[in-house]
């Protein structure tokens, strides 16, 4: 149950002084980590081993898409099982795979043997950001903290998305290609099994939102999910269509060390419109807030490509970061009033599973287009993804809009996670 509040307007200190809180924050911070990590140390190891960022971008879009595709699934067992249950293993899966892909692209193994590897890599990436909301859904049920606890997992996420780039860009270029990765596996299976002993705080799994576990339909079946996957889709492009292009410019000068910088500005900017957003009391509606705030997306990101200096690419990133993270809150908003409580978490699932297929696809075409056209084409794939998505959900936006039943209270958390994204 959750702690007494003893404010009428609870806050980020409150909520960090509830009982219980840090036994799963800090093992789960150390566990998302890796996933801000997974892609650009792909990026970077197999363009080193390759020569290519087509065939880098090719390895990590598979990763992207075997997590995509099982997240839901890991997810689902989670309920089911425990989370315990699925973390043991899948850390463990994920730590193997990782090194064995590794090995391959330093034995300069062909095309088609990394990909074998890199789907077990995505497809055992642990699920920490759902999990850590589920256990502060057990915590603060009732709470009027519930809201602060959505706004500050999007801070800590995004947290994540600036020392992780930074972290493996540091590790690649100054100690070696392969240490990155290597990182990455080793904080997976350390952070991962931190976290999977908190039994106290995990939900039980003989119940969900405190009454008997249902069989649901589909989150799919639902139109207005359908249209914030594609929403989400688009800004997987940003993030996959960024680390790419951010590296090859970032050499291109001859300063592969600023990726990470470059790369962090724009995870910052994410970051702190997170934390600004969670602390507005909004009295626009979260339709249009996510019109609003896409539009400014596409605006935003439609400028990258021409950029031909640090600072204007620098700036240009800080103001499409910033465009990020109340976009991505409120499409979790949205979810509260068009999902039925028994089938949000399938629905949030499939939303940072969009994200992922997006940065899947995002880092092939725009390693494709850095490998065969100018310096910087790669940006071009942020711009084209979010536009097209921009353009579908003005079409489709009165599905947006919920449709009358019987009420139910939500009790989860929804934001990203990451992403891989990262």
């Amino acid at each position: 149950m959750a702690s007494t509040v003893t404010s009428s307007r609870p806050g980020y200190g409150q909520l960090l002084r509830t009982r219980g809180a840090w036994t799963f924050l800090l093992p789960g911070f150390a566990a998302r980590q890796p996933f801000a990590m997974l892609t650009l140390s792909l990026v970077l190891l197999v363009q080193h081993t390759t020569g290519s960022y087509g065939a880098a971008g090719a390895v990590a879009a598979v990763t992207g898409v075997a997590m995509a595709l099982f997240a839901p699934y890991s997810g689902r067992l989670a309920d089911r099982y425990g989370q315990r249950a699925v973390l043991i293993p899948g850390v463990l899966v994920h730590t193997l795979s990782g090194l064995s892909l590794t090995a391959l692209a330093l034995a300069h193994a062909p095309l088609w043997a990394l990909f074998a590897a890199a789907v077990p890599t995505g497809a055992s990436v642990p699920q920490i950001g759902p999990m850590v909301r589920a256990r502060w859904g057990v915590k603060l049920q009732g709470s009027p903290l519930m809201t602060t606890a959505a706004a500050f997992e999007s801070v800590t996420d995004e947290l994540t998305f600036v020392f992780g780039p930074l972290l493996a860009t540091a590790l690649c270029t100054a100690v070696h290609p392969a240490a990155g990765l290597l990182t990455e596996a080793s904080l997976t299976l350390l952070g991962g099994l931190l976290f999977a002993a908190q039994n106290s705080t995990q939900p039980s799994v003989t119940a969900v939102d405190g009454h008997a576990r249902v069989e649901h339909a589909s989150a799919l079946r639902i139109p207005g999910v359908r249209v914030l996957i594609v929403t989400f889709l688009g800004i997987g492009s940003v993030f996959g269509g960024m680390q790419v292009s951010l590296a090859a410019f970032s050499e291109s000068i001859g300063e592969p060390g600023l990726n990470g910088v470059l790369y962090g500005v724009f995870a910052a900017g994410n970051m702190l419109s997170g934390l600004v957003c969670g602390a507005i009391a909004w009295k626009v509606a979260p339709q249009r807030r996510l019109i609003v705030g896409y539009g400014a997306l596409a605006l935003t990101a439609s400028g990258l490509w021409a950029a031909q200096s640090v600072l204007v690419l620098a700036g240009l990133g800080l103001l499409v970061g910033m465009c990020i993270a109340p976009t991505l809150i409120t499409g979790y908003t949205l979810v509260e009033s068009l999902v039925p409580a028994g089938a949000r978490t399938e629905a949030f699932t499939w939303l940072t599973g969009a994200v992922a297929l997006g940065q899947a696809a995002a880092v092939t075409i725009a390693g494709q287009l850095e490998d065969r056209l100018w310096g910087g084409a790669g940006f071009l794939v942020p711009m084209g993804g979010t536009l097209l998505a921009l353009a579908t959900l003005l079409a489709l936006r009165s599905h947006l809009v919920a449709r009358p039943r019987g009420r139910t209270v939500a009790r989860g958390i929804g934001h990203r996670v990451p992403v891989a994204v990262d």
